[in-house]
Order: C-alpha cells, then sequence, then structure tokens
C-alpha cells in the first residue's frame, strides 16, 4: 500500500509538471544539507533500484526509440549519482572517527562485507571496476554513439526520399509518411543526444577516482589531526568508508554504462532481446554440436577439469538435439488430403465453366520471387499492391480491380510480367536479395553493384546489397526494395493504361454512389438522355488524358446539358473539360495565379484548322516537313519548362486540343494540351513560347524575342 501510495504521489507531482523541478531541488538540498545515515541508506538503494530499472527498459526495448527520453534518464541519474557522493563524503569525514559504520548501513555492507573488510582488496576490486567501466564500457558506447549520430544524420536525405516514393507508389499514407519522417527526426536527436549523454558517463568514471582519493587523504588528516586517532585505526575507518561510499556509486554507474552500451548497440527488431540472442546465438545446430565436441574433446585431457568441460559438452549436444529436431519439424509438410479425397474425380464432359474468363490486371512472376508474394514466407508484395490500389482508386475516382499473381515457369527466374486483359504491358527482372539505389539525378559518389534502369521510370539505378543501403542514402541515392521497385512499375503503368480499367459495371457503380446524393440528376441522365456506353466512352477520354472522374457530380452535369445537342463522345468530352478546368488546371499547375503556356502562331494554327478539315473532307492532311518540324519545337520547349521547373502547356483553340493532344500523347508526355476554353476566369495566362511556321525551321518566341 504504501509504495502504491508513492508511485500515485509521484505520478499526481509529475502530472503537473513538478516532477523536474522537485528532483532538481531534491539533488541541490543532498549537496548543502547534512543527511543522517538513514537517509543515505535510503538514496543509496534508490540509486541502485533505479540503475536495475533502467537497465532492464533497455533489455525490453524493441528498438532505441522506445526508450527515447533515455539519454536524460542518463544525465540526471549521473546527477543524483554525484550528489550522493557529496552528501555522503560529508558524512564519511564528520563522522568517520566513530566507525564504519559512522555512514549508514550501505556504505557499511560494501565496505565490510563485499570486500571482507579488508581495505587493500577494496582498493583492488574498486581499481578493476573502474577500469571495467572507464577503458572497455564506457569508451565503447562513446564510440559507438559517435559512429551512430553520424551516419544517421548522414542518411536522412535517402531516408526521406525513400519515403517520398513509397508515398508516390501507394505503398503508405500521408498520415504514415509523415510519422515516418517525425520518426526519422527524432532518431537522429536520440543518437545525436547519446553521443553527447556518454561524455557525462565519461566523466562520471573520471570522477569517482578522484573523489576516491580526495576522500582517503581528507580522512586520514581529519582522523589524525582533528580526533587524534591512530594512523592504522584512521586508515581503517576511512578507506573502508571511502571504498564502500566508492563501490556503492560505481556499481549503478556501471550498470547505466552497460544499459547506454546495449541501447546504442540495439538494431530495431519486432523481437525481444533475449528472443533475439537465443534465435541468433544457439540457433544453428551445427555450432552447438562442433562447440560441444571441442570442449568434450578438452575434457578427455587429462588434468583437464573433466567434469566441468564434459558436463558442458552434453548440455552442447543436447540442445544441438533439441534445436535440430525442432526445425525438423517445421520443415514437415501439412497433413496431405485423405484417400478419398487423393482420388481422382470421375471424367466429365467440358463445360463453359472450363472456360476462365481473362484477368483484367495480372501480375507473373518467376520461380525465385515468389517468396515476395508469399506472405507464409514474410513476403509483403501482397501489402504494397494493396497499397498501389487503393492510391490509384483514390486518386482516379473509381475502384481498381485486382491483382491476380501466378508464377510463369516460361519467365526467368528474377523476372515479372505486368498483364493488361491478358496482353504484358511490362516486364522487368529484379533481384529479390538486393536493394535498388536509383538515381535521382544528383549523387554524391559511386556504389558498387548490378547496374540497371528503373522499370518504372528509366532512370539509372544500381542493385546493391542490403549492407550498403544506408551508404547510398548518404550519397544521395533512393533505395527501395524490390516489393516496392514492382510496386511502383506497377502503379506507373496502371495509371497510364486507367482508360482500359473502367467499363460498363464501374460506371454503373459511379451512377449508383451518385445517385444516393444527386438521384434527379442520374434519373435524368441515364438512361433518358445518353446511354451509358456513351458516359463510358466520355470516361475513358478523360482518364487517357489523365484527368481523375473524381468529381463525378460536375461530369454528370456537364454531360446532362450538353446530351440533348450532341451524342458525340468527342463534344461531350470537351464540353466536360471546360466544366473541370478549374480541377485540371490545379492538377497541372498547381495554385499559382499565373500559367506559363506555350502558343501557337495565328498563321500556323489557320494551316492546322485547314488540314483536319481536308482529312475529314477525305482530302490530304498537314505537310510531314511541318509536322516534323512543329513536333521538334514542341518538344524543346516542352523540355525547356520541364527544366525550369514549370508545367509545359500548350493553349490551342477547342477545334485544334484533341487532334494535338494526340498527336503529342506519347512522344512528348510532358506536355499537357489545352484548349482556350478550359483556363478559368481568375488565371492569368503567360506566354512563354509561340510556335511559328517561319522556313527552314519553326521560330520559337520567347519572352518576346524571335529565334530562328
Amino acid at each position: 500500500m504504501a509504495t502504491e501510495a508513492a508511485t500515485l504521489s509521484l505520478r499526481g507531482i509529475s502530472g503537473k509538471g513538478l516532477g523536474a523541478p522537485v528532483l532538481l531541488v531534491m539533488m541541490l538540498a543532498m549537496v548543502i544539507i547534512p543527511l543522517p545515515p538513514i537517509a543515505l541508506d535510503m538514496f543509496f538503494t534508490f540509486n541502485i533500484t533505479l540503475s536495475l530499472v533502467v537497465l532492464m527498459v533497455t533489455i525490453y526495448a524493441l528498438r532505441p526509440l522506445d526508450f527515447g527520453i533515455f539519454p536524460t534518464v542518463l544525465l540526471v541519474t549521473t546527477l543524483l549519482r554525484l550528489a550522493l557522493n557529496v552528501a555522503s563524503t560529508r558524512v564519511v569525514l564528520l563522522n568517520g572517527h566513530t566507525g564504519t559504520g559512522a555512514a549508514g548501513k550501505v556504505i557499511e555492507s560494501f565496505g565490510e562485507f563485499v570486500v571482507g573488510g579488508n581495505y587493500a582488496v577494496g582498493l583492488v576490486v574498486f581499481a578493476i571496476l573502474v577500469i571495467i567501466n572507464f577503458v572497455v564500457v564506457t569508451k565503447g558506447a562513446g564510440r559507438v554513439s559517435e559512429v551512430s549520430a553520424r551516419f544517421t544524420l548522414d542518411a536522412m536525405p535517402g531516408k526521406q526520399m525513400a519515403i517520398d516514393a513509397d508515398m508516390n507508389a501507394g505503398l503508405i499514407t500521408q498520415d504514415e509518411a509523415r510519422t515516418r519522417r517525425e520518426e526519422i527526426g527524432r532518431e537522429a536527436d536520440f543518437y545525436g543526444a547519446m553521443d553527447g549523454a556518454s561524455k557525462f558517463v565519461r566523466g562520471d568514471a573520471i570522477a569517482g577516482i578522484l573523489i576516491l582519493f580526495i576522500n582517503i587523504v581528507g580522512g586520514l588528516a581529519i582522523g589524525t589531526l582533528q580526533f587524534d586517532l591512530p594512523i592504522s585505526d584512521a586508515l581503517h575507518n576511512y578507506t573502508l568508508l571511502t571504498i564502500g561510499d566508492g563501490l556503492v556509486a560505481q556499481i549503478p554507474s556501471l550498470v547505466l554504462s552497460s544499459a547506454t552500451a546495449i541501447i546504442v548497440t540495439r538494431v530495431s527488431s519486432k523481437q525481444k532481446m533475449s528472443d533475439q540472442v537465443f534465435e541468433q546465438l544457439f540457433g544453428n545446430p551445427m555450432v552447438l554440436a562442433v562447440s560441444g565436441g571441442i570442449i568434450g574433446f578438452m575434457g578427455l585431457i587429462p588434468g583437464m577439469p573433466n567434469l566441468a568441460f564434459l558436463s558442458l559438452a552434453a548440455a552442447a549436444g543436447t540442445g544441438a538435439w533439441f534445436t535440430w529436431k525442432r526445425q525438423q519439424q517445421e520443415l514437415l509438410p501439412a497433413e496431405g488430403p485423405s484417400e478419398a479425397e487423393s482420388t481422382p474425380p470421375e471424367a466429365r464432359d467440358l463445360s463453359w465453366d472450363d472456360v476462365g474468363p481473362v484477368d483484367i490486371i495480372g501480375l507473373e512472376v518467376g520461380y525465385r520471387l515468389i517468396p515476395l508474394v508469399d506472405r507464409a514466407q514474410g513476403g509483403q508484395m501482397m501489402d504494397r499492391i494493396k497499397g498501389v490500389r487503393k492510391k490509384l482508386s483514390q486518386e482516379l475516382g473509381f475502384l481498381v480491380q485486382p491483382v491476380h499473381i501466378r508464377d510463369n515457369l516460361e519467365l526467368s527466374p528474377n523476372a515479372y510480367r505486368i498483364l493488361l486483359m491478358g496482353v504484358p504491358v511490362g516486364e522487368a527482372e529484379i533481384y529479390p536479395d538486393r536493394d535498388l539505389a536509383i538515381n535521382p539525378g544528383r549523387v554524391f559518389g559511386t556504389i558498387q553493384g548490378i547496374e540497371t534502369r528503373d522499370p518504372a521510370f528509366g532512370l539509372e539505378a544500381i542493385w546493391i546489397l542490403p549492407s550498403e543501403r544506408d551508404n547510398a542514402r548518404t550519397l544521395g541515392y533512393t533505395v527501395v526494395d524490390a516489393s516496392t521497385v514492382v510496386a511502383t512499375h506497377l502503379s506507373e503503368l496502371l495509371q497510364s493504361h486507367a482508360h482500359e480499367l473502367i467499363g460498363h459495371e464501374e460506371v454503373q457503380q459511379l451512377l449508383d454512389v451518385l445517385a444516393k446524393a444527386a438521384p434527379k440528376l442520374v434519373e435524368d441522365l441515364v438512361p433518358k438522355t445518353l446511354s451509358i456506353g456513351v458516359v463510358l466512352k466520355v470516361l475513358q477520354n478523360l482518364l487517357e488524358e489523365r484527368i481523375p472522374i473524381r468529381d463525378m457530380r460536375t461530369i454528370a452535369e456537364a454531360l446532362a446539358e450538353t446530351g440533348p445537342r450532341s451524342q458525340d463522345p468527342g463534344a461531350l468530352t470537351a464540353a466536360v473539360r471546360v466544366a473541370l478546368g478549374r480541377s485540371i488546371i490545379q492538377h497541372i499547375n498547381g495554385m499559382g495565379s499565373e500559367v506559363p503556356v506555350i502558343t501557337l502562331d495565328p498563321s500556323l494554327e489557320q494551316i492546322l484548322q485547314s488540314s483536319i478539315q481536308a482529312v475529314s473532307e477525305g482530302g490530304a492532311g498537314i505537310e510531314p516537313g511541318l509536322a516534323e518540324r512543329m513536333h521538334r519545337s514542341l518538344a524543346e520547349s516542352a523540355h525547356r519548362q520541364e527544366a525550369a521547373g514549370q508545367a509545359a502547356i500548350l493553349l490551342v483553340s477547342p477545334p485544334l486540343r484533341p487532334w494535338l493532344a494526340r498527336l503529342v500523347r506519347h512522344s512528348i508526355p510532358a506536355l499537357q494540351v489545352l484548349g482556350y476554353n478550359e483556363i478559368p476566369d481568375n488565371k492569368q495566362i503567360k506566354v512563354v513560347a509561340n510556335i511559328g511556321t517561319e522556313a527552314p525551321s519553326l521560330g520559337v518566341e520567347q519572352n518576346g524575342s524571335l529565334t530562328g
């Protein structure tokens, strides 16, 4: 009850924001106000208990960030230990002449029982503890903290780009990306703080040595000069008290130094430390068997401690046998079907059930990639693909169909193939045991690996070993695993072929959802005004030009308004684009009020309109040389806009827009073709280039100047 009451009291103080001030005032009071021996016993016991609690927390933490407050705890415990040293030194020097119990039972026990009352043994034990703490544990932990802090800070840009790549591929949401970015910042702060906190532990070890010698010299002087003790009695009393005081402080210091070393050398894992040690150290039966054999052979040598060696050899052999037995049980196949179930079914005639439908979206993998899609083997491909479908469904405005995955022995072992309607649209090779380091355009060094290109965007990339991941991120590469490579490639292909994924069923689902909010609009649109096939064609036209159909209400209203005048999908698509003008501009140019555009010279527009009209009447089309020069100038202007970080927009008259959009859709994908009537009234147009018809090549007017 007393412990529970104390805990509730501490929680109440901490909840009011008084925990840290009260603790600091207590430590200051220990330095200034003399403490009775019973108070020293309580504080020394609390200090030992606190160090053990901190050690246990570091052992059971799954990752270092789970104990992110550790640097502050380390500082506070160091200050507490130093304050106790000052308080105990005062009591030892004031009352040490009365005997070894002058500073409380804890110091007396450590001075009498732990070292047997022999101050020479105590000095040796204290010196060994200081050497272990100062030279081995503290120095190693400080070095690890320093290196971890440097590498963590160097790897931050690469980790940030990896998070952006996962978010763009639909593998994580914006909230998850924000959480992971915050975690990266916390990780950098943690290792930076640990680098500084380890210096406190190192200084504490040095202070312990100095305090020991100061107390012994001061005690001898006070005992012999002030209290007229014989030098042997003074040496016995003050040395044992000083050694007991030093051991009481040095043991918690060693425990906290060990906790520091453990937490900075931990690797983030879903397993507890004990499970990791058992699995990685004793998980291989061959290791135990060979070690037991060597120890057993040494135990047979005459003169060796045969009992100890042979006992450990037997224990190692038994452990190896049990580990091997457990692994064999895990490898046993599941119970097969019964004899009745395994008998072949009776022969029957073929039916339509034997004709399987073609998968809308398919993914075929080679046999070495099967572990990536098998959840039982730790594969994450299914979760990544689900994230891609979710992201695309939210962006495009309709539910993307499931991806059917199967193995294909005709593919090379590391290859995969993406199919739409049973037709391959993408294929590449990956290495499941490596990571892909993608060059985003600016890196600060080279790394060793298998050179390739990113299958989604064609960027230069290198397949690297997982051990090189942090180094690659430090150099500026975007590093992703094999599952993310496939998911990103799938996302890009589905986005570019979105118009092939939507069908009558999806359109009906969209209309049913819209009918819940606007039933009259849907009733007047389908089938009174337009058939569902015409609506499908309009939506396909929009998706083919990468215009989302999320705003189904605006689309339906534009179709309902234009439908009575025209049933042509092209005219209906043009009307819908005008209604979606604000959304289209925002998607291309963002929130900027000024829209940079490329225009065509009026004479060139007149030639193009005449050519299109002639083609529709069965005449000749545009002259090939003129088309080639125009295409080259458009490509140069689009590339120039892209290099400047601005959107490449070609603004033309509405009749020319569909034809020019089809002309540049695949050859100049960065160029967006808009009609004059699709620009909202609140946007200002800035002409950055004008394509003319001057011979021998097209002229491009930029910022008022004409270049030939």
